[in-house]
């Protein structure tokens, strides 16, 4: 059986196999501290476990609209407006089964052979496996350490071309934790008035976590672009609801129907009871966000000070999400042979930097979404590694 050519150019996301691995020798009865995989280690907050076991006492089993019950698209809408000031209608929301649903469907409805889709590197895997899957050419955008790891609006309005038809922009960021100021973000939406026909989707799904006082910068803000503007939203880090797999995008007019289409022929609907405890998260009590944001900021900082101290490590101080960006190159390492053999020969889990994008060589993402008590564990492990084996 011959399948189709276009899957052979299909990738994934290596933080899942590392899962699997790191499972596996846990389940070995190894001693593992999984500081890979990119999900909060605290519980879903009772008042919206308790709303989804509700939602099917009460009888919510069944099929609900493609894109979503109505009063979970409205509460979506007055949430934007409560934290950003910026209108959005219902009526553009669309509910999705996680973030990566509407990354697919962005780069489906633009990719093709002989156009051109920029996405940022280091970045999110998938929107590169996305775009070759498509048969577009990926343009990665680079994410540059001595930038603070936000991206140049310079740099990136300078790799348009004619056959640009989408663009992919992440704040705050994955795996970097980087976070594009305003100003920057200002000069990339003033640059795009000459690029009218091109779409832009904004990965916005760490914007409730960002530190220092920083605001973080939606796209939905600036009205020159918001015709062609998709973006890409959610609970699962805010809320601690990564397996609960919903998500929300809100859409362009003109390409909300296509969505809507491609959600029918996908997955019918997000199942009804998860709608539900969505609608608790964002109608509920916000100071479960506000305490997760201030646990993760303490193990920022700690994360930060503790990987200086490593031999031949540095790492920049992330202004946002839950992720460090750790610059190996002085190890004598070169970044996926350390992550494999700290998981083999310690049992932390790490990501290697190149399974995010070439630039991401010579760097290893560790979440700190784990305790502090593992996260100070895991790095003296490495510590004892990095003073004791040299690579090769």
């Amino acid at each position: 059986m011959k399948t189709i050519d276009n899957f052979d150019r299909i990738g994934e996301e290596n933080a899942f196999a590392v899962l699997a691995r790191a499972n596996a020798l846990a389940a070995q009865g190894r001693d593992i501290i999984n500081l890979g995989i990119g999900q909060p280690d605290f519980r879903t907050p009772e008042h919206i476990s308790e709303a989804a076991i509700q939602a099917i006492k009460d009888g919510h089993h069944g099929y609900t609209a493609a894109n979503g019950i109505l009063v979970l698209r409205e509460a979506v809408s007055a949430d934007l407006h409560k934290r950003y000031g910026v209108e959005v209608s219902p009526e553009t929301v669309m509910i999705m089964p996680g973030g990566k649903p509407t990354m697919f469907m962005s780069i489906l409805m633009f990719g093709q052979p002989g156009v051109e889709i920029m996405y940022p590197d280091p970045g999110f895997p998938i929107y590169r496996s996305m775009i070759e899957y498509t048969g577009a050419t990926p343009v990665p955008i680079p994410i540059r350490e001595e930038n603070g790891f936000a991206f140049s609006a310079q740099e990136t309005l300078g790799l348009i071309s004619d056959k640009t038809r989408l663009i992919i922009i992440n704040s705050p960021a994955n795996p970097t934790g980087g976070v594009t100021p305003k100003a920057e973000v200002d000069k990339f939406v003033a640059g795009m008035d000459k690029w009218p026909e091109v779409a832009i989707m904004s990965d916005e799904i760490y914007d409730q976590l960002i530190y220092d006082g920083q605001e973080h910068v939606t796209l939905l803000k600036y009205p020159s672009i918001r015709d062609r503007l998709i973006l890409l939203n959610g609970w699962s880090k805010t809320y601690a609801m990564t397996g609960w797999r919903l998500g929300y995008a809100v859409w362009p007019g003109k390409l909300y129907n296509y969505a809507r289409k491609l959600s029918v022929n996908l997955h019918s609907c997000v199942n009804a009871p998860t709608q539900y405890a969505g609608l608790a998260a964002l109608t509920g009590p916000q100071d479960v966000v506000a305490h997760m944001r201030t646990e993760f900021d303490k193990r920022r900082k700690v994360v930060v000070e503790e990987l200086n101290k490593l031999p031949g490590v540095s790492c920049i101080i992330p202004a946002g999400a839950f992720y460090a960006f750790t610059n190996v190159k002085n190890t004598g390492w070169t970044a996926k042979p350390l992550a494999n053999a700290l998981l083999d020969e310690t049992g932390v889990a790490l990501i290697g930097g190149p399974d995010f994008g070439i630039m991401g060589e010579g760097y290893i993402r560790l979440s700190y979404a784990n305790s502090t008590e593992n996260i100070l564990k895991a790095l003296g492990r490495m510590g004892d590694f990095l003073a004791s084996r040299k690579a090769g």
